[in-house]
């Protein structure tokens, strides 16, 4: 993948990129940072200085730097932040306040109010910002866009998103954070399912739930710590409605208290059709269309989307997308999500339907390529 045309930059200088949290997703970044054509990785970071100087040894050209150092460093265009989600915010605004473009793995913030404070800052100073989850740019959701936006199931009308898990517990060594408040599964893997409801029905404008914790406390199940008793001191299972502006109506579960379900990931029904839609945490898959005059589920080509993509598609999409022009795997989409995943959880809290400030455009679509 070449950065597509449109910038001031020639063609033939790649984007530089320095990464911030060199941590176990910093991998899959890294492989498919070296492979694309339009960026170029130069520095590294981490608070662990071996840590980011064993990726810098690993691949010639990478410098390991003190984030200071990095952040003022003139070969790097965009910071891409691999930071904990609690300091998303704090390392942004550092990168904001050098000059420097953004992007984050997901969400963009720990509250609605620090993305706020990003979001400003990036405007007041004339950089973008960017944010996981990109799996929305492959052929998996993008080809399920397409055939929503030729008409094949007629008008939407509502949409199912299911994620059922027994809990992390079971197989990560030290999964503490997903059962405290900023955890469980909801803004565990929600950004992944509102993205891709966003992306598919448009913005929403109202939500309301309801949540359950079952269970005071989990088995760590693997690892030194197998056996050890941790404390869950935030709901488990999470179930909403999300109000879409265009009129359709999403139906979300996420649960880590359920062994297993046959549901799709993610369903959308139409007046003349309905459709499965793939894993909206994997950048491809199956798409499924059931036409109201037909007599069974079809598989459907490939259409649209980023053919091989991979964790870091957004932010070479970015850095391709013409000034002026929000990306589609942008900081106004990223917001919203995380005040429709905030939202969902307050309305579980009062028990009302919240409305939703923040709007966004659906993101434009990826042509297939």
């Amino acid at each position: 993948m070449s950065v597509p045309a449109g910038t001031d930059r020639p063609a033939n200088a790649p984007v530089g990129v320095g990464i911030v949290g060199c941590g176990a997703i910093s991998g899959q970044y890294v492989t498919t940072l070296r492979a694309l054509e339009g960026v170029r990785l130069v520095a590294v970071a981490d608070l662990d200085p071996a840590r980011a100087q064993a990726v810098a040894d690993a691949h010639e050209g990478v410098r390991a730097l003190p984030v200071p150092a990095l952040l003022a460093d003139e070969a790097v265009d965009i910071v891409l932040n691999l930071t904990l989600p609690a300091v998303h915010a704090e390392v942004a605004l550092q990168a904001i306040a050098a000059g420097k473009d953004v992007y984050l793995e997901k969400p963009l913030a720990a509250t609605t109010d620090e993305a706020g404070a990003v979001l400003a800052a990036a405007a007041e100073r004339g950089v973008r910002v960017g944010c996981a989850p990109d799996t929305v740019l492959g052929t998996g959701i993008q080809t399920a866009r397409r055939t929503i936006d030729d008409g094949l199931i007629g008008r939407p009308v509502s949409a199912t998103a299911t994620m059922m898990t027994p809990g992390h517990e079971r197989w990560h060594p030290n999964p503490d954070f997903y059962y405290v408040p900023g955890g469980g599964p909801l803004l565990d893997m929600g950004p992944y399912y509102v993205t891709s409801l966003v992306t598919l029905l448009g913005p929403v404008v109202s939500v309301i739930g309801a949540a359950g914790r079952p269970r005071d406390s989990r088995v760590i199940g693997s690892g030194p710590r197998q056996g050890e008793l941790i404390p869950v001191t935030t709901d488990t299972h999470v179930t909403g409605v999300l109000v879409h502006a265009s009129g359709a109506l999403s139906t979300m579960v996420m649960s880590f208290d359920a062994v297993a379900t046959v549901s799709a990931n993610i369903e959308v029904h139409g007046e003349r059709g309905s459709l499965i839609v793939p894993d909206p945490n994997r950048f491809s898959g199956e798409v499924k269309l059931f036409r109201l005059d037909g007599t069974g589920w079809e598989t459907l080509p490939e259409s649209a989307g980023y053919r091989n993509s991979s964790r870091g598609f957004g932010l070479a999409d970015m850095a391709g997308t013409p000034e002026g022009r929000e990306p589609r795997a942008g900081g106004s989409l990223a917001f919203h999500v995380l005040d429709v995943m905030e939202s969902l959880l307050l309305s579980t809290r009062t028990g009302r339907s919240v409305p939703i400030e923040s709007t966004c455009q659906r993101p434009a679509p990826v042509p297939l390529g």
